[in-house]
Parts: structure tokens; C-alpha cells; sequence
């Protein structure tokens, strides 16, 4: 199976950053975590994304918050998949880092997900490589049934409470 890369533009980004790293730990993924800056550590940044297919990576998450390059500077070195998240900052509460984050140009392309999405990047991460592991793929598929399910259980119990004579009145 291809890892996963896990860049942070900071290890002030790990709070957030763990989320990822816990769901792909979920699925088994297996993943690499580092801390290189798109401004301060360019160069390791950038070799990094250039040697990722070579050393098995199949996709790289990137968070990184305030002006936020650092998806876009990997990008730029690789033709893997880069998965931006951008993280809410003390400043302008993570706007900036989402607007420098999706704002890719035309043959670098970053997908994004929600401000401190991570969660999310690393479900991306998963279906990414799902695509070529059928036992990845059902694991994704055994995931979302059981949260289908957890959502119709909770349904019921409303239905139960507010959807019959007598039940609560608006």
C-alpha cells in the first residue's frame, strides 16, 4: 500500500494535524509526518516532494496557516496528489490560509478541504488510494454504512418522538 505524506508548515499545526493522522491510523494507512515550511526550510520542502512517488508515497496532506504555500510548493515538485488544509490562525481566523490554499493556478492543482479539515484530508487521502486496493475500498465502504446507519438509528428515535399522536407539540 502507498503511504501518506503528512507535511506541516509548523508543529503549532499538530493539533490539528492529529486528526489526520488518527483516521488514517483508523484505515491502516501507512504514513510519514514532517514538519518543513514552504519559506523557512524551501529546500527540504521541495525535495521532499520531488523524491514522495520514489519513496512510495501515493498522495501528501499539507496544513499549513497564515499565508499558507506550503500545499502549492509541494505541488509545484510532484505530480502526486496534494491534499491542502488550512489551518485557523490568531489573525484572520483562517481565511488567509484558505484563499492561498485553493487558489492554485491552472497545472498546479491543490485540493482543498474545510479550514482545519483534517479529518477530511486524510478521508480524501483514503479514497485516493482506495482506488487501486479493493480491501482499502471496503473498508471505506464498511465505514460510511455503519455512519448511515448511526444517522437512520438517531432518525428513528425523532420520528418515535415528535411523529406520532401525542408526541411533542411544536
Amino acid at each position: 500500500m502507498k503511504k501518506v505524506g503528512v507535511i506541516m508548515g509548523s508543529d503549532s499545526d499538530l493539533p490539528v494535524v492529529e486528526k489526520a493522522i488518527d483516521k488514517l491510523k483508523e484505515y491502516g494507512v501507512p504514513y510519514e509526518v514532517h514538519v518543513y515550511s514552504a519559506h523557512r526550510t524551501p529546500a527540504q520542502a521541495g525535495e521532499f516532494s520531488r523524491t514522495a512517488k520514489e519513496k512510495g508515497f501515493g498522495v501528501i496532506i499539507a496544513a499549513a496557516g497564515k499565508a499558507a504555500h506550503l500545499a502549492g510548493a509541494l505541488a509545484a515538485n510532484t505530480t502526486l496528489p496534494i491534499i491542502g488544509i488550512p489551518i485557523k490562525s490568531s489573525t484572520l481566523d483562517g481565511l488567509d490560509a484558505l484563499l492561498s490554499t485553493v487558489q492554485m493556478p491552472t497545472g498546479i492543482p491543490v485540493a482543498t478541504v474545510a479550514i482545519d479539515g483534517a479529518a477530511n484530508a486524510a478521508l480524501l487521502a483514503v479514497q485516493i488510494l482506495a482506488v487501486s486496493d479493493e480491501a482499502l475500498a471496503e473498508k471505506l465502504r464498511r465505514s460510511r454504512s455503519a455512519e448511515a446507519k448511526k444517522v437512520l438509528e438517531k432518525n428513528a428515535g425523532v420520528e418515535e418522538e415528535f411523529n406520532h399522536p401525542g408526541g411533542k407539540e411544536a
